[in-house]
């Protein structure tokens, strides 16, 4: 049977992105484009003493898939590490490229499991995942 490549859950969670404006003054900002689509995706972040996320701001400009993934990320980011970020990027990209079986261990990431065999649609659901982890890493970098 074949899911729906976009379901209510992704669309409710395209229309309810947490952390949806930019930090005034963050650790790191990143920004990461989709050459396919165009979707794009700034995030900025500060850490705390810990260099643990402790502020999270985005702008998404994405399809509903990328909207999605920016929410995930954005629920479950604070308190996270630059290097717990980076795993969950890298799971996210081994998994959408058949590398690995299962989703990342992020939660609810095998929402995207109905779009793994449209390559096309990849790369907006990593947008966010990419930029935070780039954007942790600057600012942990900058406490230093």
């Amino acid at each position: 049977m074949n899911a729906p490549l976009y379901n209510m859950e992704i669309l409710r969670l395209a229309a309810a992105i947490p952390h949806h404006e930019r930090l005034a003054a963050p650790g790191g900002t990143a920004e990461k484009r989709s050459p396919v689509c165009g979707s794009r995706v700034t995030v900025d972040i500060s850490v705390d003493d810990s260099g643990r996320v402790a502020e999270l701001g985005m702008l998404v400009r994405a399809c509903a898939l990328g909207q999605a993934s920016a929410a995930l990320l954005g629920e479950a980011v604070l308190g996270r590490t630059p290097a717990e970020i980076a795993t969950a990027r890298d799971a996210l990209t081994a998994w959408l490229a058949g590398e690995r079986e299962t989703p990342p261990d992020w939660p609810g990431m095998a929402l995207f499991a109905p779009a793994l065999p449209h390559r096309g649609r990849h790369a907006s659901i990593r947008l966010a995942f990419e930029a935070a982890a780039e954007a942790a890493t600057i600012a942990a970098e900058a406490r230093v």
